[in-house]
């Protein structure tokens, strides 16, 4: 028998072997690839004909890249209360914040504790009140805020939440639902006739109850031109009751609105009833 002959035949088989299975991976994944992309489309269509149907006019862009995230779980900063409304004593300029390329720069400098964390969320907004949120990565902890007060122009006091995001807890990235049937899922389900969708983002949310610590899934946070806020857990799809823009409840506090753990001073100041 001829080895030498034979060790080339082996080898010849082997490097064919591996270029059929490495054709039959690069097809399978292609074909994974083109029906993700089909998919899309069709959802993109059926979107198109259900705000059709209802004059619903969609005025953002929406992603279409398909995105895994994972449950994160949070601690709330106990020496930072949501509640407190605290004094700057160099008051900050609005036009400085807000113009492009500065606000950064404006707030790593500013006696906001780690305020360079945190950015601007145009879709919540009151006459005198800007809110920042603090990010995770590029994404924004919808509930997890700085609300600057206005007064002439100027930045002279605010409120803050702040939390840590805890790198123990090991979660599994999961498939998010597309923005597309997300939006699809509001316009079917819950927008009246003629309703404008204003903004369309992705983002973690957490539920507000007193606890220092608390999971915050992703959302999809769909704003509506009457102020309206609806928020779509992005796994499940499950849609939380509306919420106005104006009146956002603060992160690491019960529902209500006061903050936990925090004494009313008003209150002490106040004579006993007799």
């Amino acid at each position: 028998m001829n080895w030498s002959r034979a060790k080339t035949i082996l080898i010849c088989s082997f490097l064919l072997l591996n270029m059929i299975l490495g054709f039959q991976l690069w097809s399978t994944n292609r074909s994974n690839q083109t029906e993700i992309s089909l998919d899309t489309s069709g959802t993109i269509e059926e979107l198109n004909r259900a705000l059709h149907s209802k004059n619903i006019r969609l005025a953002d862009e929406l992603p279409t890249d398909v995105t895994k995230l994972k449950v994160i779980t949070v601690k709330y900063d106990d020496s930072i209360k949501p509640g407190d409304k605290k004094m700057l004593k160099t008051p900050l300029s609005m036009s400085a914040l807000l113009g492009k390329g500065a606000s950064k720069e404006v707030q790593a400098q500013s006696e906001i504790p780690n305020f360079n964390l945190y950015q601007l969320d145009s879709a919540v907004r009151t006459n005198g009140t800007y809110v920042f949120n603090q990010l995770y990565g590029k994404l924004p902890l919808f509930d997890v805020t700085v609300e600057l007060n206005e007064e002439n122009g100027e930045i002279t006091s605010y409120r803050q939440a702040y939390v840590e995001v805890e790198s123990g807890v090991e979660q599994t990235e999961q498939k998010l639902i597309p923005a597309q049937l997300a939006v699809r899922s509001l316009v079917d389900n819950y927008l009246s006739e003629g309703s404008v969708i204003t903004e369309v983002r992705l983002g973690y949310h957490g539920q507000p109850y007193n606890s220092q610590t608390q999971p915050m899934f992703p959302h999809w946070r769909i704003t509506i031109d009457n102020h309206d806020i609806y928020y779509l857990q992005a796994f499940n799809g499950a849609v939380e009751s509306p919420q106005k823009g104006s009146d956002p409840v603060p992160f690491g506090t019960p529902e209500g609105g006061k903050p936990a753990n925090t004494n009313n001073n008003d209150d002490k100041n106040k004579p006993e009833k007799k």
